[in-house]
Parts: C-alpha cells; structure tokens; sequence
C-alpha cells in the first residue's frame, strides 16, 4: 500500500455500510477482480482498515474497489464517491494529431470518476430523475430508457447501433436546453447520463463498429459538458471534461470530435487571455480534420483566425477570416443546419477578428449582424452577444445605444443560468455606475439592481 496519509475515509464507509459488507468482504472481492485481471492480490481485513483510517490504495486496487461496489450495489460508483480520487493522468500532446486509437480501463475509470464527483453523489436520483422527464421530448423515450436501464444493471447486454443513436438524441436535446438556459442549469443532468447511461453502454457487449460509433458520441457528450462547465466558468473542470473527449475521440478514431475539442480549448483559452495557447490549441484543430467538410472547415478557420488576430497576427487572421467566409457560403449553398455553426456564428467570429485588430466599428457591425440571424433559441448566446455589442458600443461612445442592447439582454438575462452571462451582466452594472447622470444609464441601472431570476 501506499504511505500517503489522510484523514479517515468516511466516503468508503458510507459504502461498506451500504453493501453491508465487513472490511473481510471487500478485500475478498477486491482480490477475486485481482485474479480476473491477472492481478495476484492478497489484500485482507487489516488493509481495508488502513484505507478507511485514510491510506490511499495502490493505484491498481482503486479501480477494483470501485468495480467491486460498483457489482454489489448494481450502480456505477466513482473514485470520488468511494474518496479514492486518482493522481491526474498525462494530458494528451495537442499536436493536431490523433493518437493511435486505443481503449481501455483506466479511460472508463476516469469517464465515471469526472462525472460522477460533477454530479455529486447526495443528488444522484434527483439529477436522474430531471435527466428523463427532460427527455420526455424524444420520441420513443420510454422504449429507449428501458434499453438503457438494462445495460446498466447488466454487463452482459449487447447494445446495437440504435443504443448509439439514442445516446446522440439525448445529448443533441440536452445541447438545446444548454443553448436555452445556459450551462449551470442543465451540466449536472449532462453528468448524471454520463454516469448512469453512457458508462455502463461503454462496457456492454457490442460488435467493434457500433463501439467505435458509441466512443464518438461519449465524446461528443463529454465535449458538450465541458463546453457547460466552461459557460459556468468551471475551467479547470472544463479542461478536464475536453481531455476526456480528446482520449475518446481517439480511441474512435474521429478526427472531426477531436478537432471539434481542440477549437473548444481554443475558445477557453482566447477568453481567459492566453492568447499564445490558443492560437496552437486553434492550430492543432485546423490540421486534425484535413477532410472536413465546408461547415466544419469555416468552423475550424473562424476561429483560427480569431486566435491569430488576438495574437497580432494581422494578415494570417484575415487570410483564415475570408476562408472561412468563402466555406460558410459553399455550407449555406448545400444545406441550412440548425444548431451548427452558421452565418450568426460566422458573423460573431468576425466581430472578434475585427476587434482584435482594433477595428471596433466594423465589430460592431458584424455582431449587429449575428444578432439579426440568430435564430431565436438561443437565448444563452443572445445574453452574452448583446451584452458584449453595448460594451463596444460604450468604448465609441454611444451610450444610448449601448442602453439600447442591454435593455434587450435583461429580457432574457433572468432566464439563463450562466457565469459567462453573469459576467455580462456584471460588466453592464459596473460601466453604468460611470454614467449615473444620464437618465437611460440611471433607469437601466435601477432595473437592473433590482432584478431576480425566477
């Protein structure tokens, strides 16, 4: 065993008391898991004792404890929830390069571990239960859930492509109530069917195709919570959620999700300043899809682009902005698709090019642009947009009209559970306590002070 010490482990005694197991049980099943694994342990009563006095397990016993409970009680349990918490892993190189596809243990481990400490155990059936009546909405739920709760009480279901569509309906409707009410409200569900769902669907039986397809859509999943975490303002959690999609991305072999998370990274990155990292993390993403289509390219250069603006890189920032422009036309030519990116998004991506370059005027007017086309589901987007428009606004000198936007953005402001949201709305309070005097900056200021979330 290890000598690291720490206070006596209450969370693994919760769980002994609940399997109504003695010390002597769990080490037995521990050892027997062992021996499956090719593992000769000899762990016994006394060694149990010292991890719950606080010693921490060797590494390769943690994940057998956690599967040992994780049989007993017919549910899925973490290293958080079992207070083994692991040593954090290598992050992958971001090279652009997917690694050779892989999967194993240690990647399902660490999947339960980081979702099950995001959802918090002592609401475990809370969370669920507003997972699937959010669901509701999905035709032929009732079928798909039934499907789901066999595979995660047993370990022998053979699940089939229609389990990975369903896994992909899921997280397409819980990335439209993300796009509603923001990342706060709806990341907790996100990991809840992380946890509960996708878990125990990645260790039942499936043929190599549909396990490959079912890796994709996990880290599709995952790149979508850590996108809510990262609206919340949850970054480090964010990154540790985006690591995750990157390692099943590339045990998938799916360049466009592994791309799709390294621009995600960028995105963070740009937004909290570091400008240098972003721009390789934008880099990286630009050359793991060299076979993306037009959509997925603009997507890719838009932000590319935004990252070398940020980094003054002047001229490559626009050679990427009109590339990407060019892409978004020949997408919008083949085919309009909801909630990917498009020609709102395409504008946003060119108000942050022109600004970084210090073009205000012109940002100006592509963000009032993105604000004409984006379709009117995304609340959370139009908060932060219009929040960002009046502060630019404000920077020419047009302080009416930059009241103007925010009046529009505490519409919707009291609707949407968001930090990056709440950092709008804070830097509007802040800015209008400069202008006190002026009539619309003093009303605006009033409603605002006032104002609650339902």
């Amino acid at each position: 065993m290890a000598s690291n010490s720490r206070a006596p482990n209450s969370s693994l005694a919760r769980l002994l008391d609940e399997a109504r197991w003695r010390n002597g049980d769990l080490a037995r099943a521990v050892n027997h898991l062992g021996r499956n694994a090719g593992l000769a342990l000899n762990y016994d009563d006394s060694a149990v004792s010292h991890w719950l006095a606080g010693t921490m397990p060797r590494r390769r016993a943690r994940s057998l404890v956690c599967e040992a409970f994780s049989r007993r009680l017919h549910r899925p349990i973490t290293l958080y929830e079992a207070g083994l918490e692991p040593e954090e892993r290598d992050d992958p190189a971001f090279t652009g390069r997917l690694r050779e596809p892989v999967w194993d243990a240690d990647i399902l481990t660490g999947l339960i571990t980081l979702g099950g400490a995001d959802m918090d155990p002592s609401r475990r059936a809370i969370l669920t239960a507003g997972l699937y009546s959010a669901a509701l909405a999905i035709p032929g739920w009732s079928d798909i859930q039934g499907r789901f709760a066999l595979a995660a009480t047993n370990s022998q279901t053979t699940i089939g492509a229609t389990d990975v569509d369903a896994v992909r309906m899921m997280t397409d409707h819980l990335s439209s109530l993300d796009d509603q009410f923001g990342g706060r409200t709806v990341r907790p569900m996100a990991a809840a069917f992380l946890v509960n769902t996708i878990a125990p669907l990645l260790q039942a039986n499936a043929s190599e195709s549909v396990r490959r397809d079912l890796l994709s859509a996990a880290a599709d999943h995952c790149y979508l919570t850590g996108y809510m975490a990262m609206d919340e303002r949850a970054d480090q959690l964010a990154q540790r959620y985006y690591l995750k999609a990157l390692q099943l991305a590339a045990a998938a072999d799916d360049h466009l999700t592994y791309a799709t998370t390294l621009r995600g990274m960028s995105v963070m990155a740009v937004d909290l300043g570091h400008s240098t990292d972003a721009l390789d993390l934008a880099d990286g993403a630009w050359g793991a899809s060299p076979e993306a289509g037009p959509r997925m390219k603009a997507f890719l250069a838009g932000q590319l682009a935004h990252a070398q603006a940020a980094n003054g890189h002047r001229r490559q920032a626009l050679t990427h902005l009109r590339e990407a422009e060019t892409a978004m036309e020949k997408a919008e030519s083949q085919t309009k698709a909801l909630g990917s990116y498009d020609p709102a998004s395409m504008n946003y991506h060119i108000a942050q090019v022109r600004y970084a370059i210090g073009e205000k005027a012109a940002s100006i007017s592509a963000m009032e642009q993105a604000d004409l086309l984006r379709d009117h589901i995304y609340r959370r987007a139009r908060v932060r947009h219009l929040g960002a428009l009046a502060e630019r606004k404000l920077e020419i000198g047009h302080l009416e009209a930059a009241c103007a936007d925010w009046e529009r953005m505490l519409d919707d402001y009291p609707h949407v559970s968001s930090g990056r949201c709440d950092d709008r709305f804070n830097n509007m309070k802040q800015a209008l306590g400069h202008h006190r005097k002026n009539p619309k900056a003093r009303q605006l200021l009033e409603r605002a002070t006032t104002m609650t979330r339902p």
